[in-house]
């Protein structure tokens, strides 16, 4: 396993690529929306679960570790989320084959509620930070997005260097130490120039790379640490507003679970679980914008958020448009114009054809809750 970890290390570059073709590849299996798709959907889950955990083991190289990288956590969180993730059409697709359409949903529900238990386990452990790409992604507290909250006479500032901190987290310089500014700049230094060695892949001469490293290992080291915020800190220290965070994230967390056990009850040709989670994921995101409002202008700025953290609310906002995909909105608004569009364009040559290939893939897809999901 050792060796396995080492060369998927090595050739990144080749695995992403490799697997990107292999994903890309699966949609043109013959069959893939078909009543007997168990083993074109069995290929893509395998080839999805791979992916994950050579990501697992790129991101977990101690090189990243040094560079700003998380630490890995006693439990993989991100992995078994990605591997849950890749592995929920697998169960839909053999739970509808031998279960039905109904029957199916008590499947999906109980994948789901796994993906909740453990999305809310890594909420806590990671010190209630919101989740980036649903918890595949480790929300990392990096010295190349944080800085100090407050601003002091005196304090030097790269241009176009993060000023605000992590959301709900404590930043390096809140204890007026103006030294840490400059580990700051040394560290980011040395993490610049560890990244460039390893990209230029210096395998003949890697001595000076591995001093580099050895020196930006002894600075993490000794660099002070942000505590894990708790329920209790937060609910104290943040008052209305942290209550706010807290909330808006757990409905981003609850959204999918709950919308599968109201289409669970009332079937997908309700408006009631479509119009249900709608209103979770936009009162969801607006919790967020509120807060982050309200920290703007503030002396201490509590609740600016760091660059990840606003493109992933951007992220949750682009899957407002999954919405269109799902039923009853697709069957009753969609699906009649993609069929006006296929025949309209079916006599062109090459293009009809072109034509007809996407839209099936279109239905076919919005036929699985997983791929139109948003989870």
């Amino acid at each position: 396993m050792e060796g396995y970890k080492r060369w998927v290390r090595r050739n990144r570059e080749y695995v992403n690529s490799l697997e990107s073709l292999a994903n890309g590849l699966t949609w043109l299996l013959p069959e893939r929306f078909s009543s007997s798709e168990i083993g074109p959907e069995a290929v893509t889950a395998i080839l999805g679960v791979i992916t994950a955990i050579n990501e697992h083991i790129i991101d977990t190289a101690p090189s990243q570790i040094h560079t700003g990288h998380p630490e890995p956590s006693t439990f993989p969180y991100s992995l078994c989320i990605s591997a849950l993730k890749d592995l929920e059409t697998l169960v839909e697709v053999v739970a509808q084959h031998y279960y039905g359409d109904t029957k199916k949903w008590n499947f999906i529900a109980a994948t789901e509620a796994i993906k909740f238990s453990v999305r809310l386990a890594m909420f806590r452990n990671s010190g209630y930070k919101m989740l980036l790409q649903g918890g595949e992604n480790p929300n990392s507290e990096k010295t190349s997005e944080v800085s100090f909250s407050q601003s002091r006479p005196g304090d030097f500032r790269k241009p176009g260097f993060y000023s605000g901190p992590g959301s709900f987290r404590n930043s390096f310089g809140q204890n007026g130490q103006n030294g840490q500014n400059g580990w700051n700049l040394e560290g980011r230094a040395l993490s610049a120039l560890s990244r460039f060695g390893e990209n230029a892949r210096m395998v003949s001469d890697p001595a000076w790379l591995r001093r580099v490293q050895q020196q930006n290992s002894i600075m993490e080291s000794i660099a002070p640490k942000a505590e894990k915020s708790t329920l209790s800190s937060i609910l104290s220290e943040k008052g209305v507003h942290g209550s706010l965070y807290l909330m808006g994230e757990i409905l981003f967390i609850a959204r999918p679970l709950i919308y599968v056990l109201f289409i669970r009850k009332y079937g997908t040709r309700s408006w009631t679980p479509w119009f249900l989670s709608l209103a979770m994921d936009v009162v969801g995101v607006g919790i967020f914008s509120q807060v982050m409002l309200s920290g703007w202008g503030s002396r201490d700025h509590k609740f600016q958020y760091t660059t990840a953290e606003k493109d992933e609310l951007k992220r949750r906002k682009v899957l407002w448009a999954l919405y269109l995909m799902r039923d009853p909105f697709f069957s009753k608004y969609i699906r009649e114009r993609l069929d006006k569009a296929e025949k309209l364009l079916e006599p062109v040559p090459l293009f009809g054809a072109l034509t007809a290939k996407v839209i099936e893939l279109i239905v076919g897809a919005q036929t699985r809750y997983t791929y139109m999901s948003g989870s």
